[in-house]
């Protein structure tokens, strides 16, 4: 049995920032000229007004201040408030492929190795641009990495579990070098009309190496253990897929076909979930959970982290071990704990431990303990 050791990470942030009062200012617009066109029904009760939305709203709700998005112009028009991608042919690279080029270049020179190296791919995100081919293996070869690749999709975890499965590879044997991608193009399937979820998302893409801890280069963290878990819930949902033609209503534009969450119930049922799970793999693995000098937690909302670090430590985390960052970023779905683990890890000494954690649809949950060598 190998030790396997992440020895990378990498994170590409786009050019263009969204600003709470940018996007209040589209939505509002949006919102005012709905609420005109529609002011016979609204008067009738037939329908109900849309409520303006504010900064204030979104930051207390969130944590929030802005997000990082590919396509600014047309995500904040009010006429249209989603994205302008040019259609690409299928000769070219993909958008994701695109952009997981600078954080995978990131986590090998970080490494120390050539992508030609690698023999593990793993696309791990929360909706793929196409069905197939798979985008892992679009990378594979835009990067001229070896080996085999896949993707997986297991929504806001999608990272934690691409790690847990490259580490079980690196342990087994079946490979030695591995990447794990997660490129977020979050701004594609969030509906930027709903009020109550339209200040959630941002666009990132990260990624991270691992290896055999005996093939390390330069300074890298164990990996000592990984759980992950799941548990069936409706309240996170995107009914997008490739049967949508198929339906009776298949061709219109339906509101379940982008990102849905029933936010109370998450927030209700995600918090104990998270918290349990971390426990029980602290306990499993003989750690006392205060002695963790970091947790690195999938940033979907400061509340939720606040919540799960004061439980996890038995207290309120003190300042910088339990880093936000979606402040900055909004939430980024599976690749959050990675930008944060990548941000606030340096300055570990070795020896001391930190936790991976990273949530959300399913639902799911996955944990990686590591030790700063």
């Amino acid at each position: 049995m190998y030790k396997p050791a992440i020895t990378g990470t990498g994170v590409f942030t786009p050019e263009h920032v969204i600003t709470n009062d940018e996007l209040v200012e589209s939505f509002n617009q949006y919102a005012t000229k709905w609420n005109e066109d529609h002011a016979a029904e609204i008067e009738a009760g037939e329908l109900e007004a849309k409520d303006m939305s504010s900064s204030e709203f979104i930051f207390k709700a969130s944590g929030i201040e802005q997000r990082y998005v590919l396509d600014k112009e047309g995500t904040l028009d009010p006429t249209r408030m989603y994205p302008k991608f040019r259609q690409r042919s299928d000769d070219e690279p993909g958008l994701m492929t695109e952009i997981a080029m600078e954080a995978c270049k990131t986590a090998l020179d970080q490494a120390g190795i050539d992508a030609s190296e690698i023999d593990l791919v793993i696309c791990a995100a929360s909706n793929m641009e196409r069905a197939y081919p798979a985008i892992a293996i679009e990378i594979q070869n835009a990067l001229g990495a070896g080996g085999f690749a896949f993707d997986m999709n297991v929504a806001c975890s999608s990272a934690t579990f691409g790690i847990q499965a490259a580490a079980d590879m690196i342990r087994a044997g079946s490979v030695k070098k591995a990447l794990v991608v997660n490129p977020e193009i979050t701004s594609g399937h969030l509906e930027w009309r709903d009020r109550d979820c339209h200040f959630i998302f941002g666009d990132v893409c990260t990624a991270t190496v691992l290896e055999r801890e005996e093939d390390a280069k330069g300074d890298y963290f164990k990996v000592l253990s990984t759980r992950c878990a799941t548990e069936f819930s409706n309240n996170i949902r995107n009914n997008f897929g490739f049967l949508r033609r198929n339906r009776p209503d298949g061709m219109k534009d339906r509101r379940d076909m982008q990102f849905m969450q029933n936010g109370r119930k998450v927030f209700k049922e995600v918090l104990p979930l998270v918290a349990a799970h971390i426990g029980q793999h602290m306990e499993e693995e003989g750690v006392d959970p205060t002695t963790l000098k970091r947790l690195w937690l999938h940033q979907a909302n400061k509340a939720m982290n606040d919540f799960i670090g004061k439980r996890v430590l038995g207290r309120t985390p003190e300042e910088g071990e339990q880093p936000n960052i979606l402040q900055d970023y909004a939430n980024t779905s599976s690749a959050g704990s990675i930008i944060a683990f990548a941000k606030y890890s340096d300055d570990l000494a070795p020896g001391e431990q930190g936790l991976i954690c990273s949530f959300g649809a399913g639902y799911s949950v996955g944990s990686v303990l590591v030790e700063r060598a």
